[in-house]
């Protein structure tokens, strides 16, 4: 029987250029962390250190604030007036996932980030990751869909009043100052707990995300609506089942046309490795292939393009008083949840 020529690739950049995309995102979140903690130390020093503005970009970490005044937003039509820089963020994650699959996860999101380089370490330290078995696998994985629904049941539950009067009150306008101060006095069982996803991050493959991210459960439902899907091609594909292998989310890549699962993050981990020409790529439908580049650009205009947008027309800042977070912050350990 004769040999099959199979053509080359070309070298594929994909990774090196998404490498460079969470560094740099998650060195902007390392600096919106660093000028966030001086902000609170100024108020909780009652004006011995020197005041920096707040970041807005802070908000990106309260995901739940945002669903609520993204609801406040479609039912009204108003912006709300505390963390409505949470809303312009969640917005553009959504944007990104419905257009570009949930790359949010794979290309932006530093605890994605942190995640993937554990289980790397993991890899190069002990040679493999660890697989649960298949029920356990898919048990677990139901968990990330629970807490979505919970958290989403508990939203819609919430009248427009409702939740105004939670994020206008004293707790919901220093939310992030409580989310802060978790990080920085971290109690036993806190530590314990984060211990243990640490160590169970590096030895299964993207733990955190795979079973227990009720964002990610949320970005991956938008995704299954996607026009941009990997798509193998049969009669270039030669089945050396290299896409499989290396694909963190463990879709079957080598045997699908095109996948639509809500687990894949569109990190272009199949098609880096794919070494036949033709074989394995990101497109929009069944149109041409979206290269690297033009997929890590469309991610940076949607972001840049929905916060600039934010930015100009005046709605990135909460614009409180300065006498509130003077109130407020050095009290921060009075309020509890409603």
């Amino acid at each position: 029987m004769a040999k099959r020529l199979v053509k080359r690739r070309a070298p594929d950049h994909s990774q090196p250029l998404r490498w460079a995309v969470q560094c740099a995102f998650l060195l902007l979140n390392v600096w919106i962390g660093v000028q966030f903690y001086f902000f609170v130390r100024h108020y909780e020093t009652f004006g011995a250190t020197a005041l920096v503005d707040r970041p807005p970009g802070v908000e990106g970490w309260l995901p739940i604030a945002s669903l609520m005044n993204l609801k406040v937003v479609l039912l009204t039509g108003a912006l709300p007036s505390v963390h409505p820089a949470g809303v312009f963020l969640l917005v553009a994650f959504l944007a990104i996932s419905f257009l570009l699959r949930k790359a949010f996860c794979s290309w932006l999101c530093p605890i994605g980030t942190i995640s993937e380089w554990l289980w790397r370490i993991g890899r190069s330290t002990f040679r493999r990751n660890f697989r649960l078995p298949r029920w356990a696998d898919v048990a677990l994985r139901s968990l990330k869909y629970i807490l979505m629904a919970l958290f989403l049941y508990a939203v819609a539950s919430m009248s427009v009043p409702d939740i105004r009067a939670f994020l206008d009150g004293p707790y919901g306008v220093i939310s992030d100052v409580k989310m802060l101060n978790f990080f920085r006095f971290l109690g036993v069982t806190s530590a314990i707990v984060l211990g243990a996803l640490v160590l169970l991050s590096v030895f299964v493959q993207n733990f955190w995300c795979r079973y227990l991210c009720p964002y990610g459960a949320l970005l991956g439902l938008v995704a299954r609506f996607s026009p941009a899907r990997i798509r193998r091609a049969p009669d270039a594909c030669i089945d050396c089942a290299k896409c499989a292998v290396v694909c963190p989310a463990r879709l079957r890549v080598d045997k699908l046309i095109e996948i639509r699962s809500p687990e894949c993050t569109g990190c272009l981990d199949c098609v880096a490795v794919c070494p036949a020409e033709g074989a394995l790529c990101m497109a929009a439908g069944k149109r041409r292939p979206i290269p690297a580049w033009a997929f890590a650009a469309a991610i940076g205009v949607l972001f840049f393009g929905i916060l600039g947008y934010a930015q100009l027309s005046g709605y990135w800042r909460s614009n409180l008083p300065s006498q509130v977070y003077q109130n407020l912050v050095p009290r921060a350990n009075e309020f509890a949840h409603p």
